[in-house]
């Protein structure tokens, strides 16, 4: 829907009466509502984009909450005299040079011809690079792997009798008997194997050198279906309104302009439809048609014409693509087997684009014998931009300004620490306020800070976050953490009998925002939630679905919280939660480790070990990678799903772990799943 635009001088008359000098300690309510709807509106607004990393408009929200922390008396130099603790992450993957993406077959010749065939792909024509993949030069010997698909549910494994580790591996989009209801890759639908992450982190975990992917002809049948569909409709579209148009007896200039505009559309979208369906429909995917982010970075991926690669296997086999998805799809049975005398001679280069990013503090010192402890409050202050990787509308390139997610909770942050620095007394501990980004790319921000912490976390006594608290129904409020400390399941209750929520507690400390980043360095956390929403991760979460009057109660039920946790003598004692949930979705056996996406590293990089877990009883920690798990390589968060739905509950798998630089070998075993 069409967002309404801030004009800026009104802006700033607004929030000059709403932050003015007027204490927080006994004003009324409409100067707090005031300060917060003004607040979550400018965050939210059009002007900042949608506020995604790497971007203009985030750096601008950045220096807002530093004035607003400034503005509400707070100290501003935490980071070496500054508001601001920068940090680099990767913010999208380009294609490098030309000349550094190549892919050329070579075969051993046909019969009795001294010379190599050579199949040389063009570039942007015959094949692309793919962002999943990586940058490597690779002259190695080609298996054809079907589908590359490893599932023991279905008893089907394209990689069971072929060796292709240093190899390229040949393989087709999605999987076998798509149009079988009965299928056993979850009928008609599509399953996680036919997924491009899937199947590229099951070729890496084979060992594969390379990945050359190709269209499914299943898939091509549906798009010219699809192509001729549309063809017809527009051209009845076409009909109809040309026959509408002649039954006016006197149209108007102002109707004639109207229909020759319509006319001059479906005659050119015609025309678009018609070079398509003179086509072949086997589009090659662009640079991030399979995603834009990569766990692989030195595993090239290709996708491939497949015309081209029909010459080279009727080359070496005697058959084509056509020929041997038929035949997989009569079992479904694997049909995977070397390429005997074919090589792939290719290189790709893929160039990530790094930016640098910003969490911003504010400080309320602490007044006596307790003032050298601190208490983080957070609430991150990035979002999507304009869509992307985490948007739930995929297909929609707009923006994308997270009212709900999270300028609520950046908003009832800034109210928070108004409120308590305008109190008459000073806190006991010193209160640190963290706007953090990077959240929405794994936690990064907050990631950053516990391991550059500018104050030490063994002073760090706890850690309250906000996100998504805008919007408050049926008087419910959602606090996770209440168990990561003794005292923290009672001093919501007792703090509760103030405010009248309806409360619902979880007592883990480990989830899907920042709070996660520090309970995995063993400081008890609080975070505020007020549930998620059919907005969440859309366009349409915008600023006038927000709930101001319940994020004006959240911010003094968080405001008690944290005097409570800064005034009382003895620090919260730290408790380690059993976790109930599992590490990713899905039906394979329970490892209980907690991933950590703030590490930029070639393998699976964890913030822990859920208590009592396999990963925990194993001896896994904090800070260790894995990987190796059985016999598959692993480098990220997929790789080690699809290890672990290899094994079932109790088996005993051997994982090897890097910890301080070094390599160690450590043996889980496996529970049932959760």
């Amino acid at each position: 829907m069409l967002r309404q635009l801030l004009n800026p001088l009104t802006f700033s008359i607004s929030l000059f009466i709403a932050y003015g000098n007027a204490p927080a300690q006994g004003e009324d309510s409409s100067a707090s509502g005031a300060r917060l709807f003004e607040t979550v509106k400018y965050l939210a607004s059009d002007e900042l984009g949608g506020r995604g990393v790497g971007t203009a408009e985030l750096d601008q929200a950045a220096d807002f909450i530093a004035k607003r922390f400034e503005d509400a008396g707070l100290r501003t130099d935490l980071f070496a005299g500054d508001a601001f603790q920068s940090f680099e992450i990767t913010v999208k993957a380009e294609l490098g040079p030309a000349a550094n993406n190549h892919l050329t077959f070579v075969g051993s010749g046909v019969e009795d011809a001294d010379v190599a065939q050579r199949i040389e792909l063009v570039l942007g024509e015959d094949f692309n690079t793919l962002a999943v993949g990586g940058t490597a030069v690779v002259n190695a010997s080609i298996v054809f792997v079907g589908y590359g698909i490893t599932a023991p549910d279905a008893e089907y494994d394209d990689y069971a009798d072929v060796d292709v580790k240093g190899k390229v591996v040949l393989l087709i989009r999605k999987e076998p008997q798509q149009n079988n209801p009965h299928s056993a890759f979850d009928g008609t639908s599509s399953s996680r194997h036919a997924h491009f992450s899937t199947k590229v982190s099951n070729a890496y975990s084979h060992g594969a050198a390379a990945v050359v992917m190709v269209n499914d002809q299943y898939g091509i049948t549906q798009a010219e279906k699809t192509s001729r569909n549309q063809w017809n409709e527009s051209l009845n579209e076409l009909v109809k309104l040309r026959s509408a148009f002649q039954e006016k007896d006197e149209p108007t200039e102002e109707e004639t302009a109207e229909h020759r505009e319509s006319i001059g559309k479906l005659v050119s979208r015609i025309h678009t439809l018609d070079g398509k369906l003179q086509g072949d429909h086997d589009e090659i995917l662009t640079l991030q048609g399979a995603g834009t982010e990569s766990s692989h970075r030195k595993l090239p991926v290709f996708f491939a014409s497949r015309t081209l690669i029909d010459r080279v296997l009727k080359a070496s086999l005697g058959k084509g693509l056509a020929a041997l998805e038929s035949a997989i799809d009569e079992g479904p049975t694997p049909r995977s087997q070397a390429l005997k005398g074919w090589k792939a001679d290719c290189e790709s280069n893929v160039v990530y684009k790094k930016a640098t990013i910003k969490n911003v503090a504010g400080v309320l010192d602490g007044n006596g014998a307790l003032a050298d402890e601190t208490i983080v409050v957070g609430a991150h202050y990035d979002h999507l931009g304009l869509g992307g990787p985490g948007s739930l509308a995929p297909w929609t390139k707009a923006i994308h300004n997270g009212a709900d997610d999270n300028a609520s909770g950046t908003s009832t942050l800034l109210e928070v620490a108004r409120r308590m620095s305008s109190q008459d007394d000073k806190p006991r501990r010193r209160i640190v306020f963290i706007a953090f980004s990077g959240e929405e790319r794994g936690l990064l921000g907050s990631s950053h800070y516990v391991k550059n912490p500018a104050i030490s976390l063994e002073k760090t006594v706890a850690m309250v976050n906000m996100d998504m608290v805008g919007r408050l129904k049926d008087n419910k409020l959602i606090v996770h953490g209440t168990g990561t400390a003794k005292s923290f399941d009672s001093l919501i209750d007792e703090t509760n009998k103030r405010h009248e929520f309806e409360i619902k507690k979880d007592p883990g400390g480990f989830g899907p925002s920042d709070h996660a980043s520090f309970y995995g360095k063993k400081v008890p956390v609080f975070h505020f939630f007020t549930g998620t929403h059919n907005d969440y991760h859309r366009p349409s979460d915008d600023f006038d679905k927000i709930n101001v009057e319940g994020m004006e109660r959240i911010a003094g039920f968080v405001n008690d919280v944290v005097d409570q946790l800064a005034s009382v003598e003895e620090r919260p004692e730290y408790i380690e939660v059993k976790q109930k949930k599992r590490e990713v979705s899905g039906d394979r056996p329970y490892l209980g480790s907690i991933p950590d996406f703030g590490r930029d590293v070639e393998g699976y990089a964890l913030m822990g070990a859920t208590k009592d877990s396999p990963a925990d009883r194993a001896g896994i920690k904090a800070g260790d990678v894995i990987v190796k798990f059985g016999d598959s390589k692993i480098a990220g968060l997929e790789d080690i799903d699809g290890a672990l739905r290899k094994f079932k509950a109790g088996d005993k798998v051997k994982v090897i772990i890097l910890r301080d630089g070094k390599k160690l070998e450590v043996v889980v075993t496996l529970a049932p799943p959760r």
